[in-house]
């Protein structure tokens, strides 16, 4: 993988050409994993119809919550396993690869070629944000197809919400993946946030059924803020403007963070 990438920004003139081809590259990098491809792309569409379709009970209608009318349960994983597909490409992949990369030696032998250590980072990110893309077309698709999945009652707030969540998640990724000193050490610390991470967002038990304290809890969280606010945008229209903020405040934080901590050697 080293040897590939530093070949292919060797050859490649510095600038958009030089860009595009390095995200040529790190694409065909990514496609090489089977493992990294299938949880990135596939894992939530995964999850989600097998939960929709091999847990008893799931397709029954919810009851007794105005506003939800005709909604059934497995409808209300929907935004959950969105938040899902974006915490398994910002902290099982984009860790990894950053400190994989660090790690082998990629980022110092690029600063002696015309394509810049920021700009294989800059790739990855646009490549992992790729994936992403996939992985949540896929879920949509597959969720609406074959559960029922309507559509949301303010699309624009969900896309709003996914794409600070997408941020913010990001934001912690290369904070893993600027602080661990190994590949192996950033996939460790990314799996300890992964799971967490995701019990907030209510994927075990929803956000609305957790003891008050451990709701509050969840929704500053920046997978639990995920997915509370694309659930109220999705099934109420409400603006959710307290998880907005608090997605927001994740990435304002995240980022210079992530630039004091990240080494590239």
């Amino acid at each position: 993988m080293s040897a590939t990438a530093t070949a292919a920004a060797t050859r490649a003139p510095s600038g958009s050409r030089g860009l595009g081809t390095l995200m040529r590259t790190e694409g065909k990098l990514f496609l090489r994993d089977p493992g990294g491809v299938f949880f990135a792309l596939a894992f939530p569409t995964v999850l989600l119809l097998g939960m929709g379709h091999a847990i008893p009970g799931m397709r029954t209608e919810v009851e007794g919550v105005p506003g939800l009318e005709g909604v059934t349960l497995i409808h209300l994983w929907g935004p959950v396993v969105l938040a899902t597909a974006i915490a398994t490409v910002s902290l099982t992949t984009l860790p990894a690869t950053v400190a994989g990369y660090r790690e082998q030696g990629i980022f110092r032998r690029l600063s002696t070629t015309p394509m810049r250590p920021r700009s294989v980072l800059a790739s990855h990110v646009a490549v992992s944000g790729a994936a992403l893309a996939v992985a949540v077309v896929l879920a949509l698709v597959g969720g609406m197809a074959t559960l029922g999945i309507p559509l949301p009652e303010s699309p624009l707030v969900v896309l709003a919400a996914f794409l600070l969540a997408t941020l913010a998640l990001f934001a912690i990724g290369l904070v893993v993946g600027g602080l661990a000193p190994k590949a192996s050490t950033a996939s460790g610390i990314g799996m300890l946030l992964y799971f967490p991470l995701l019990f907030f967002a209510g994927l075990w038990l929803p956000i609305s059924q957790m003891p008050d304290t451990l709701a509050t809890v969840a929704t500053f969280t920046p997978l639990g803020a995920a997915s509370e606010a694309m659930t109220t945008a999705w099934f109420s229209g409400d603006l959710p403007w307290r998880e907005l903020a608090v997605l927001a405040g994740w990435s304002v934080v995240g980022y210079p963070v992530a630039a004091k901590v990240f080494r590239w050697s």
